[in-house]
């Protein structure tokens, strides 16, 4: 029996699973322009802070790991402390790729955290709906992730050339933060690394090991920070958040 089931079987009734965030933020910001996009003001604060408080205030999360580049360390560690986010219990320094930081940070869980919960740090705008419902999903099934389906249709093409047009009803855009039972994550990460295979976000490494993951409601304003454009509408998302 696979060890995230054993553990699902023989915790309490109402007893709550221990919930460790895992925050990859060790990128290079390469489409940024030069540009920090964690860093970079959102609704007068830093993008990385948005991240964090949201995080911080989600009472099915009971700790913070912050996975970073080493030169970021004491800065964002100082921002933590300034901005009072008691969950961040560990800033560590990543690795070569994505996996590598992910992992890391993994390794640095409290022993008893049964789910890992892997959010980019460049997504400031997830809302408390999103992450508690994708945290109870993977308490329940073992893994989870949020996901909306696609706006525009999507084509396969070749050289410039389109080879199919796929079916919009079947295609889904999924975000973050993506839930796993702690073991389980562990080890499809792993064997990801020891197979020297690239992967785009952390479900992929479930899915090569045969495992289902379940998708649960995102939303089109979970948005990732990735270019200067993407801070003009992150900018006009909290705007329009203000008015309601």
């Amino acid at each position: 029996m696979l060890e995230w089931l054993k553990r699902l079987l023989h915790r309490p009734e109402g007893d709550r699973a221990i919930c460790t965030a895992v925050v990859p933020a060790a990128g290079t910001s390469s489409r940024m322009g030069g540009r920090d996009k964690l860093m970079e003001p959102l609704g007068g604060m830093p993008v990385l802070l948005h991240t964090l408080r949201a995080l911080d205030d989600c009472p099915q999360i009971d700790e913070i790991i912050v996975v970073t580049r080493s030169d970021l360390i004491a800065s964002l560690g100082q921002l933590c402390r300034d901005a009072a986010c008691s969950k961040v219990s560990k800033l560590i320094v990543g690795g070569e790729t994505r996996t590598h930081s992910v992992l890391a940070g993994i390794r640095e869980a409290r022993k008893d955290a049964a789910l890992i919960a892997i959010h980019d740090g460049a997504r400031p705008l997830v809302s408390q709906e999103i992450l508690q419902a994708v945290i109870t999903k993977a308490a329940a099934c073992g893994a989870a992730a949020p996901a909306v389906p696609t706006k525009d249709t999507i084509k396969r093409a070749s050289h410039g050339v389109v080879s199919a047009t796929l079916v919009r009803d079947e295609l889904f855009a999924v975000q973050t933060p993506q839930v796993f039972e702690a073991s389980m994550i562990r080890a499809a990460l792993e064997k990801t690394l020891e197979e020297g295979v690239s992967v785009t976000d952390d479900c992929t490494a479930i899915e090569r090991m045969g495992m289902s993951v379940c998708l649960t409601q995102g939303s089109y304003e979970n948005i990732k920070i990735t270019t200067p454009e993407d801070l003009a509408i992150g900018e006009a998302l909290l705007n329009w958040r203000d008015s309601l």
